[in-house]
């Protein structure tokens, strides 16, 4: 399973110059947890959080807030998304496995990961989108694999079951180049892990 299968796309992105309210304003109503930053020719500049925006909007120390201590200055802080983002963010490619996507977001603690295609975001993958796809049950992964074989085929040549995330499949094939295409079809149906090709035999 690719990225692009289970990326999210259009994307909503941010302008460097937008206020940091505007681009709260929008991962609160896209319910997102972050945004890809691009610049005037759509080039990624940066990715910018919720994280990123509240930390200069909420006191840091708690308690001096509670006594109504003076507070800093409103005029010193960030305003743009430029002042807050992340300048060089993780990004992934949209033909990268997705097992290697979320050990980026492990590796580098982050939730969610612009794809970018030849300089431009072309969709963004979150854990939520991987833990979606990852969680599909193997009845749900039996019969998408088998709908899309059938398709190909133009009816029912092969067979296919999807146990634990592996699918399982066999048949009779002309040749490996076709026994390649029919794995790579199963492949690319996201949630699934593998694929077993023990039962299949050539003509």
């Amino acid at each position: 399973m690719r990225a692009k299968d289970i990326m999210s796309s259009p994307v909503h992105t941010v302008r460097p110059t937008a206020s940091v309210e505007a681009a709260a304003e929008l991962i609160t109503a896209r319910r997102v947890t972050a945004l890809p930053v691009v610049d005037d020719a759509g080039r990624l500049a940066g990715m910018v959080s919720e994280g990123d925006l509240l930390r200069h909007r909420v006191p840091a120390d708690q308690s001096a807030h509670m006594l109504r201590l003076p507070e800093a200055d409103p005029g010193s802080r960030p305003a743009t998304v430029a002042e807050v983002m992340s300048p060089a963010p993780v990004t992934t490619r949209p033909d990268a496995d997705v097992a290697d996507v979320a050990g980026l977001m492990l590796e580098h603690d982050v939730r969610s990961v612009p794809v970018v295609d030849d300089g431009a975001v072309v969709g963004i993958v979150s854990r939520r989108d991987i833990l979606r796809a990852m969680v599909r049950g193997d009845d749900v992964l039996t019969a998408e694999v088998q709908h899309r074989l059938d398709e190909y085929a133009g009816g029912p040549r092969w067979t296919a079951r999807v146990e634990g995330g592996v699918a399982r499949l066999g048949g009779e094939f002309r040749d490996e180049a076709e026994r390649g295409i029919v794995a790579v079809l199963a492949r690319t149906v996201p949630g699934v892990a593998a694929v077993d090709l023990a039962g299949t035999r050539l003509a």
